[in-house]
């Protein structure tokens, strides 16, 4: 468990809470539940429900649609904020390489949080646009490996003699 201060020097350094003012971060630190999970642990899976946003504080998880990993997310990094804002279901599944200690914020905490100091929204944008880009920045250089993999050969028929 983390004691406050601690707490508190985390979140400052968490991408989306590094430009908010201290005495948001601390109400925000405050409020934030934390969690343990052991390795190989599912924290949720696509297509569920959701209404919260985990901040890795230590150890290490995949990110996973099936079987296909997306990313590998550690320490300061955060994962199921697009369920903050819409009513869909989870956009894929989260699984612990290790054991895992989050930080846990809900929907209803951000909203609050949202009124009190709109700028911390406006971070959020900026990490969903940034994900978006690195992940069509992945899906061009996917396209581009194709492209440039040579063609399989032809296959030859072999004509039977009489």
């Amino acid at each position: 468990m983390l004691t406050s201060v601690d707490r508190l020097l985390f979140v400052r350094q968490v991408p989306i809470f590094k430009e908010l003012r201290d005495d948001f971060l601390v109400r925000l630190a405050s409020i934030m539940d934390e969690l343990s999970f052991p390795t190989n642990h599912t924290i949720f899976t696509e297509g569920q429900e959701g209404r919260s946003l985990y901040v890795v504080v230590s150890g290490r998880v995949s990110v996973h649609i099936g079987n296909q990993e997306i990313v590998q997310l550690e320490q300061g990094t955060c994962f199921g904020e697009m369920s903050l804002f819409d009513a869909e279901p989870r956009s894929a599944s989260v699984t612990t390489l290790a054991p895992c200690e989050c930080l846990v914020l809900t929907q209803q905490q951000l909203y609050e949080a949202i009124d009190e100091t709109p700028g911390i929204a406006v971070n959020i944008i900026r990490l969903l646009s940034r994900r978006i880009r690195e992940l069509n920045q992945k899906m061009n250089t996917m396209k581009g490996q194709q492209i440039m993999q040579p063609p399989p050969p032809p296959a030859y028929r072999t004509a039977k003699r009489r």
